[in-house]
């Protein structure tokens, strides 16, 4: 069991209430459902009925947030699942409200994925990757939009010739740019292709 230490109205929405349990913030419930489960300070109950009680009594507004929070852009489960955790929401909600989302395809890391790499130009993949990591999308999800994707060598020329441009066309800059085209995130075989494009150092790389 654990203690509820203290429930605190919520300042933003006096409606509801924040739970504290073992004197950490643990859930947000609304105050009709408070006084309806009898809960309050100092009393001892199982954690697992705390989930049970903001289950039942908020998955659906919890739905509704998720819904709203998605019709501005598309989510990665991650984004989508921090954003329930800071509403206050228990994992027992956030299981719930990914899993209708997955359901009906509202959520899809592969399709967030296959989007983001559609959609972002003057990167290579392994920038892309790197990216697509910190918005939290799965790893196999990531593999298989970018194995899908073929490295845009226009992109990657015309990103090199504006690394070029106003300095000596010479074995150093082209070189240089080589390098840059590489910190973009650029395959090395699609970095040397652009750089063939505007000569040849005569360099294995």
């Amino acid at each position: 069991m654990v203690e509820i230490t203290s429930i605190e109205p919520q300042v933003k929405d006096k409606t509801r209430c924040n739970v504290y349990v073992d004197g950490r913030f643990y859930c947000g419930i609304k105050l009709e459902v408070a006084i309806k489960f009898h809960l309050k300070a100092g009393m001892h109950i199982e954690k697992e009925r705390l989930d049970e009680i903001q289950l039942e009594t908020e998955k659906s507004q919890a739905l509704d947030k998720a819904m709203t929070h998605l019709s501005a852009s598309m989510k990665t489960k991650k984004q989508m699942r921090d954003f329930l955790c800071k509403k206050g929401y228990t994992e027992a909600v956030c299981d719930y409200v990914l899993e209708r989302l997955e359901y009906h395809n509202f959520v899809d890391d592969y399709a967030y994925c296959r989007a983001y790499v559609q959609s972002v130009k003057g990167k290579g993949k392994r920038a892309l990757e790197a990216d697509l990591l910190k918005r939290g999308a799965e790893k196999s999800a990531i593999l298989s939009a970018l194995d899908e994707a073929e490295e845009d060598l226009e992109a990657a020329a015309a990103l090199f010739e504006k690394y070029l441009r106003g300095k000596e066309i010479s074995k150093q800059n082209l070189f240089k740019g080589y390098k840059y085209l590489l910190s973009k995130g650029y395959s090395y075989d699609t970095a040397k292709a652009a750089m063939q494009k505007f000569g040849d150092t005569d360099e294995d790389y």
